[in-house]
């Protein structure tokens, strides 16, 4: 009884709830900056035919994996005080932590749409072409057509971002109510025996994760339906 009158006063804290405002607004923010360079970069690789254009496909498909406790220290040596970007302030960020995940979430979205995409230019490439459209137009218009695998995409980026730990551990250093988010909040309380907050975050952490699967497997099926 005492554990879970512990894990009930966690769940109402307002310290776990700010916590997970702040785990939510640095992913949507990564998220939202991923889709608006992955969405039409994926649909451009799969109308364009240009130098480096496998290099890139390549590229996209092989980060999917990408170590985030690597990205987490090349950010920290280029946002660092004697790195090259040391003088835009960014190191123990909310701002560092947004690029750290978008760099993560980059590819999955980039690699998902330039799949959907692909399949939509085989589809109807020539008779968008037919009425008129140019190669630059198509590009929304394969976005839109093919809106509920690019949301898909995007959903997918933002699985990857709100369970991230490695990086934003990096450059944003789990300050207290600045950059500690549900998964760094978590390493940190575990590792404190605070395992009524632990246990908290992780619940909340599983909800988002099994929403946003849940979210993704149906619009995947409604978009082949």
């Amino acid at each position: 009884m005492d554990e879970f009158a512990s894990l009930s006063a966690a769940l109402v804290s307002r310290e776990l709830w700010r916590i997970i405002a702040l785990s939510l607004t640095v992913s949507a923010s990564a998220t939202a900056a991923a889709a608006i360079v992955g969405l039409p970069l994926g649909a451009v690789l799969a109308i364009w035919r240009f130098p480096g254009r496998p290099v890139l496909i390549l590229a996209a498909n092989a980060l999917l994996g990408l170590p985030p406790a690597v990205v987490g220290l090349a950010l920290y040596l280029m946002l660092s005080g004697s790195g090259p970007l040391g003088f835009l302030g960014l190191l123990f960020t909310p701002g560092a932590m947004v690029i750290a995940q978008a760099i993560l979430a980059l590819p999955i979205i980039t690699a998902l749409a330039h799949r959907a995409a692909e399949e939509l230019w085989a589809g109807y490439g020539d008779a968008l072409m037919d009425l008129g459209a140019s190669k630059i137009r198509a590009v929304p218009t394969l976005i839109a057509m093919g809106r509920l695998s690019m949301l898909t995409a995007v959903l997918a980026g933002f699985g990857r971002t709100i369970s991230e730990v490695g990086a934003i551990l990096v450059v944003g250093g789990n300050i207290a109510g600045y950059t500690r988010t549900m998964t760094t909040a978590i390493v940190l309380e575990t590792s404190k025996g605070n395992l009524p907050l632990a246990l908290g975050l992780g619940l909340v952490l599983i909800g988002l994760t099994i929403m946003i699967s849940t979210a993704a497997f149906g619009l995947a099926g409604r978009s082949n339906w």
